[in-house]
Parts: structure tokens; C-alpha cells; sequence
């Protein structure tokens, strides 16, 4: 079983079990993860669900204009880790990718 690992925004480490064709956005959600708000339901277009991207696994999507300009509003913005979390699906190639949440900035 493939699997990502979370840390949280008080330090706590987890992981999850990925379900591929979901979501990065959708797996936090699931595991109510209270960081990731994800208002908008994951049409990139409330930056709610913005984590940081600590190391990569599998093919990460480039980010599109739209959702780096969402991006560059929020106070913790990082030009290398910052994505929307709704915009990466998960598959079995993201085995080991390690992802950290953001306190709420809202």
C-alpha cells in the first residue's frame, strides 16, 4: 500500500493511505485534518486547502497561473512549497510524499 505522511500544524506526524484518483485536498478532508477548510470543494478557487510540499514523490503537477495567483495572497506563501492541495491527484507513484499543513490563515 502506498502512503503519504502529514505533518500537522501543532508538529504531529501521521500518514495516510492513498486512494488513487483522489485528491491531495480530498485525503485530508477524509481524515479531518482541520487545516485544510477546503471551501470551495476543490475548484481552485479559495486557496483553503494551501499546504507546503516537503519533498516530492511521484510527478507533481506544474502549477497554473490561476492557482499560483491564489497562492501569492497567502501570508505563508513559498515560491518552492506552497500548493493547493485540491490541484495534485494522488496515486501510487506519490508513495513517501511528505506534506506539511498550514495553521489557518483565515
Amino acid at each position: 500500500m502506498s502512503e503519504i505522511f502529514i505533518t500537522d500544524a501543532d508538529g504531529k506526524q501521521s500518514s495516510l493511505q492513498i486512494k488513487p484518483g483522489l485528491s491531495l485536498m480530498e485525503h485530508l478532508r477524509d481524515a479531518d485534518f482541520d487545516e485544510v477548510q477546503a471551501i470551495c470543494g476543490g475548484c481552485c478557487s479559495c486557496a483553503t486547502c494551501h499546504v507546503h510540499i516537503q519533498s516530492s514523490a511521484g510527478d507533481i503537477p506544474a502549477m497554473e497561473e490561476n492557482e499560483e495567483a491564489l497562492l501569492e495572497l497567502e501570508d505563508s506563501f513559498d515560491s518552492n512549497k506552497s500548493r493547493l492541495s485540491c490541484q495534485i491527484e494522488l496515486d501510487e507513484s506519490h508513495h513517501g510524499l511528505r506534506v506539511v499543513l498550514l495553521a489557518d490563515e483565515f
